[in-house]
Parts: structure tokens; sequence; C-alpha cells
């Protein structure tokens, strides 16, 4: 277990981005013998977006977030009210669970997600986050085992993987809860103070074909048509900041 939790460390501090995070998460949990993970963090102001991070089947995870099933998880609710790690499942405690909060758990159990240990991560520096290991119903059993064994364990594996995400994805680089690059965001900063392309290459000491590559990746993923759109949303996520 000790070569495990180091291999997690050392994956973790070697990651830059959120697919290298995930992959270290990733390589933990089979080692561990457990099916998926699942990284979420609640959006720090009303209406943004959850930051998502997981191993969970891609099509319900799109489904969960299309959906905003963040609002009314009978898991995320529990990891709400409470610091403590626990598990749930389709056989634990679902007749106090609401139509609609059943119906998430049978969605979820058709994608393989039957079972589960959640550790809520209130940690006073910014929105409540979660991170869950979950199970398939033929892997119950052992799955309940393996939990039993390593509680403690990914406990800390689950509060060291928020540092991490939160150390490599402040707040200051999150637009309605996307996450830019530093370069990206920094391109961003000097296109809204009216900088051309050309202009951020000569500054940044970079080539405006490069400036131009950032800027447009700045706008893809915020889903906007043009520049000056992003700008718009740099420029309105700063106004929010208290």
């Amino acid at each position: 277990m000790h070569h495990i939790y180091q291999t997690f460390i050392d994956c973790l501090t070697e990651s830059t981005d959120a697919a290298e995070l995930r992959k270290g998460m990733e390589k933990t949990t089979r080692a561990l013998e457990l099916s998926c993970f699942a990284y979420l963090c609640l959006p720090g102001r009303k209406g943004g977006a959850p930051q998502l991070i997981s191993t969970y089947p891609s099509t319900w995870t799109a489904q969960y977030l299309k959906n905003h099933y963040e609002r009314f998880d009978p898991v995320i609710t529990q990891a709400l009210a409470n610091t403590e790690p626990f598990q749930w499942g389709l056989n634990l405690g679902t007749s106090t669970l609401s139509r609609p909060q059943r119906e998430l758990f049978e969605d979820a159990a058709r994608f393989g997600i039957t079972c589960g240990f959640t550790v809520p991560i209130h940690d006073g520096r910014g929105p409540i986050a979660a991170v869950t290991f979950a199970a398939d119903e033929y892997r119950g059993a052992a799955f309940s085992r393996c939990i039993e064994a390593h509680r403690q364990v990914l406990q800390l594996m689950a509060m060291y993987f928020h540092a991490h995400v939160r150390c490599k994805f402040t707040p200051d680089r999150v637009i309605n809860g996307i996450a830019l690059s530093p370069r990206e965001l920094e391109c961003l900063e000097w296109a809204a103070q009216g900088k051309s392309a050309w202009e951020i290459g000569r500054i940044l000491g970079i080539t405006r074909r490069t400036a131009s590559f950032h800027l447009e990746n700045a706008k893809t993923k915020l889903g906007v048509h043009s520049i000056s759109h992003a700008v718009a949303r740099l420029i309105a996520s700063r106004s929010m900041i208290p």
C-alpha cells in the first residue's frame, strides 16, 4: 500500500493539467481494484458550472452536467451536509429519497455505478468538493472490503487530489467554471487591454501565431465565437470577484 500511495503522490506532483491528474488517480484506483472515481467541485457562485474530473463513462458525465444533477444528487446533498466520508448505494437508505433522486441512482446504475464511497471536502478555502470511489453491483462485496481496509488512505488521497486541483486551477484562471492555462489567460488579459496578437507576441516573447493560438484556445474553451466575446467573459468574471 505504501508503494501505491507514494506513486500516487508522485503522479499528482508531476501533473500539469486535469488530464494528468485524472491519470494519476485512475492508476491508483486500478491498483486498489476500484472501478472508477469522480472529483466534483461545486461552483463558487450561483449559476456556475461544477468542475468534474472522473473516469465515469463519458456519456453519463455529459448527461449529469447537462441536466445539473449536482443540484439534487443525494450523494452531493449528503456531502454538503457532512464532513465525514460515507458509503452509499442502491440498497442503502434509498427509501428516503425523492423520486428524482431514485431515478438518478437508477440512471447511474445503467452505467455501472451502483455503490460508492464519498469523501466530502470542506477546506474553507473555496467551494465544497467531493471525491467518490465507485463500483458496480458485481463488485459490491469486494468494493466494501477495499473501503474497510483502506478507508483512511482513500480519505487522504481525496484531500491530496483536491489540494492539487485547487493549486493548479486557481480561481483567477477560472472563467464561468472553465479553467484556462496560464498562457491562455495571459494572452486574453493583454487582449482585454486592446493589444493585438502581434503586440501580445512581442510583449510575451512569443510569435504572433503562438499568441493567436492561445487566444483561439481560450475562445474555444469558453464556447464563444470571437476574441472580443472571450474578453467580455473575462471582464465580467473579474467584476464578480469580491
